[in-house]
């Protein structure tokens, strides 16, 4: 019986995908996550020779999406990729529909954007450096602005307030949109951005970028640099996207996902595209995407359990 077992699983990975896959996305169309999925979904189509198709699930801060996909059977055809709000819902929600740890499996690290630091033109502060100082000398007197609680807007404004000890308001948003065009009209001083969502503001001198969070310049903003490099140190963020699946997915499968997720990330067109949206593919083994998420829902608990009191 376990013979046939065996050989069964082993055919169901040469055969695999038999059908069309579905990736879901917990965000609408049109955002980041979507363009960056959209690539890898039609790369990975390219390589199988069969439809993938990206579902749009956006509410709850990607818990709908999540919620549908843990329902799902765990035979590959239906996957999932997420950003950094997924980690850190555990943090900010007393109940959720599915357990991030037990219920899902990662499949493979896609890729990490840093974010842009951006304040008004007229803002007074022209470092990081000068930024906390002033934030230090006036505790709550100046606004961040997010697109909401555990949204990765959010996550990276309250560890930036927590690595350096300063109290920068949050004002939430319905999104990125509306957070940057108050910075750019005067309304709130500062806000956090993806590179490909900010640089068209930045180099057309509507909002100034202070700095980067990741550990190195990005060559999408070269002229823009490090937090460290600003004269502090101990922080660094990036937007992490990870492809993920329903818990108990035969082996077979999930070597073969992700085996050909690594190669799609690798191909030559799939990088330039990321590139060019400031993306760094960062392709893993099902062990570490796993061990990653983990380690960042520790880290958000740790961090933000505090702050969604205080909001309550």
């Amino acid at each position: 019986m376990l013979f046939l077992l065996l050989i069964a699983f082993a055919t169901g990975a040469q055969t695999f995908p038999a059908k069309s896959v579905r990736v879901v996305v917990p965000f609408p169309a049109g955002g980041g996550l979507d363009f960056t999925t959209r690539i890898l979904a039609r790369k990975l189509g390219d390589m199988w020779g069969q439809t993938v198709v990206v579902d749009n699930r956006p509410g709850a801060s990607g818990m709908i999406a999540t919620a549908l996909l843990v329902r799902a059977a765990p035979d590959g055809y239906t996957l999932m990729v997420v950003d950094s709000a997924h980690v850190a819902n555990p943090a900010v929600n007393e109940k959720m529909p599915y357990d991030t740890l037990k219920d899902i499996a990662g499949v493979s690290v896609i890729l990490r954007v840093p974010m842009l630091l951006l304040v008004n033109p007229s803002f007074p502060a022209k470092s990081v450096k000068e930024l906390v100082a002033l934030a230090k000398a006036n505790p709550g007197k100046y606004n961040y602005g997010s697109s909401g609680l555990g949204s990765t807007m959010y996550l990276v404004g309250e560890l930036f307030k927590s690595s350096f000890g300063i109290d920068l308001a949050e004002v939430a948003y319905k999104g990125g949109g509306p957070a940057l065009a108050d910075v750019v009209s005067g309304q709130i001083p500062v806000t956090w951005l993806s590179i490909a969502g900010a640089l068209p503001f930045v180099n057309a001198g509507r909002v100034r970028a202070l700095a980067i969070s990741g550990r190195e310049r990005s060559p999408s903003a070269p002229e823009v640099p490090t937090i460290a490099e600003s004269g502090l140190s101990g922080f660094e963020f990036y937007l992490t996207n990870v492809l993920i699946a329903p818990a108990g997915m035969p082996r077979s499968i999930m070597t073969r996902l992700n085996s050909e997720t690594v190669a799609a990330l690798k191909h030559a067109e799939t990088k330039e595209r990321l590139v060019a949206l400031g993306a760094e593919p960062a392709p893993s083994t099902p062990q570490e995407a796993d061990a990653f998420i983990r380690s960042e829902v520790d880290r958000w608990i740790r961090i933000l359990k505090p702050a969604a009191q205080t909001q309550k």
